[in-house]
């Protein structure tokens, strides 16, 4: 399960906006709402996340993967 959380001004882990079964789906959705130019796959942390960065490398959302 993907899901979807984009950045609130004070959580980075703030709004959530969707889940889904595959990642290109979340993907897509990500791409659809949130404006972002990165995207990096932990694999340190547990549940997988991917982060989402803006061209500042500044986190604006996040994918987490259960």
């Amino acid at each position: 399960m993907y899901k979807v959380y984009k950045y609130d001004g004070h959580y980075i882990q703030g709004t959530f906006i969707s889940k889904h079964t595959t990642e290109s789906a979340a993907m897509k959705s990500a791409k659809k709402n949130i404006n972002f130019k990165f995207a990096i796959k932990s694999k340190l942390a547990k549940p997988k996340v991917i982060w989402l960065d803006d061209e500042n490398n500044s986190p604006v959302g996040l994918i987490t993967i259960e």
